[in-house]
């Protein structure tokens, strides 16, 4: 069977791409592995995440980033194109992969329940923990999930966040920190958003994309991310024309506000270049949205995988506003992986302009 897959680790401002290079190319391996056995892009794109939660150096799954109050909470979601189905999981500290929770809520959309009863499309916190347990998701002790990296990020923001709260509401250091917006550590927080996120094809043209997340560091405890929002953190739909996948990272709440996922795609029906369309949407549609603050530096990824039926070719695009964006594909007809570290132009201002480019791919059985 054919296929195709690419991933990314996120688009930031500050990235050590030798990080990522061994994961992404692990992911879009096992991924492909997937395809050429018969697997749908769903189970691709699903497998290709778990890989991708579990290598430590990522934010999502084991190593995501931490609460204000130094818990973890993960967000993921997956959507399959040939059905548009949806399935996305918030505020999970308890589930090994977070990924695979958001499959199973994804593919329980088509399965009737009793009494007519419409099937949940987001499940958050202890209740989706609970339905994590009951459809065979592996739970583990949230300890499991914070790694060495992600408490020396934390311990490290928290001081620096408590000394200038301290200093502004002239508090002492023992007295408890009041929870403000600190401008000068956001700038600091953007240098490193690194969801990760997947898109698919299978060989049947069926498309798939899926994202997962442990949120911004430092966040509100309970707060939803893009990486569980429909049409902000992924989208996939086909038509006999044109199947379309995507997954973004960066600015969640400028991300959810925009529902820069969902304009994605439908960008992509109306224009013959996919170069020229995402810049476009990229353009109209997030950095001079009138949705988002003007006077901010508007910071986001997107990796998007166009496919063609009727010439059984696509492509493979990425874009971003930061400064790097690591990607990485693979086609099941090719060996090995291709692994890219996207830099953003030297002209080019992070934050308020965009760079956008990507490869052809053809399926061959």
């Amino acid at each position: 069977m054919a296929g195709f897959v690419a991933v990314h680790t996120g688009a930031g401002n500050s990235i050590d791409e030798t990080k990522y290079q061994r994961v992404i190319k692990e992911a879009c391996l096992r991924a492909t592995d997937i395809l050429r056995n018969g697997g749908s892009a769903v189970d691709a794109c699903e497998a290709a995440i778990v890989r991708l939660e579990n290598c430590g150096y990522t934010n999502a799954g084991y190593g995501s980033n931490l609460c204000m109050d130094g818990s973890v909470q993960c967000d993921a979601a997956i959507m399959d194109g040939s059905t548009l189905n949806f399935g996305a999981c918030t505020n999970v500290s308890r589930v090994k992969n977070p990924i695979q929770l958001a499959r199973r809520i994804c593919d329980a959309q088509s399965s009737p329940q009793l009494l007519e009863r419409i099937p949940p499309m987001i499940l958050a916190g202890t209740g989706a923990e609970r339905y994590a347990d009951e459809v065979g998701c592996s739970l583990v002790d949230p300890a499991v999930l914070i790694s060495s990296k992600a408490t020396f990020q934390f311990n490290h923001y928290k001081s620096k966040y408590d000394l200038v709260v301290n200093s502004r509401m002239g508090k002492s250091a023992a007295e408890e920190p009041v929870v403000v917006p600190e401008p000068g550590n956001e700038v600091e927080l953007a240098a490193a958003l690194d969801t990760v996120g997947a898109v698919c094809v299978d060989g049947a043209g069926n498309t798939a994309a899926g994202c997962s997340s442990g949120g911004i560091l430092l966040k509100v405890p309970g707060r939803v991310g893009q990486a569980a929002t429909y049409g902000a953190g992924c989208w996939a739909t086909d038509t006999d024309e044109l199947a379309i996948a995507t997954c973004t990272t960066g600015n969640g709440e400028y991300l959810m506000k925009t529902l820069l996922a969902r304009e994605i795609c439908h960008g992509a029906f109306s224009s013959d270049c996919a170069v020229t369309s995402l810049h476009r949407t990229f353009k109209q549609k997030f950095l001079d949205s009138p949705l988002l603050p003007r006077q901010q530096d508007l910071y986001a990824g997107a990796l998007t995988l166009l496919y063609y039926p009727g010439q059984s070719s696509g492509e493979v695009m990425w874009s971003h506003t930061t400064q790097s964006f690591c990607v990485g594909y693979m086609a099941t007809n090719q060996r090995v992986p291709k692994f890219v570290h996207s830099p953003l132009p030297t002209y080019s201002v992070p934050g308020r302009s965009c760079v956008v480019n990507g490869h052809n791919f053809h399926l061959r059985i």
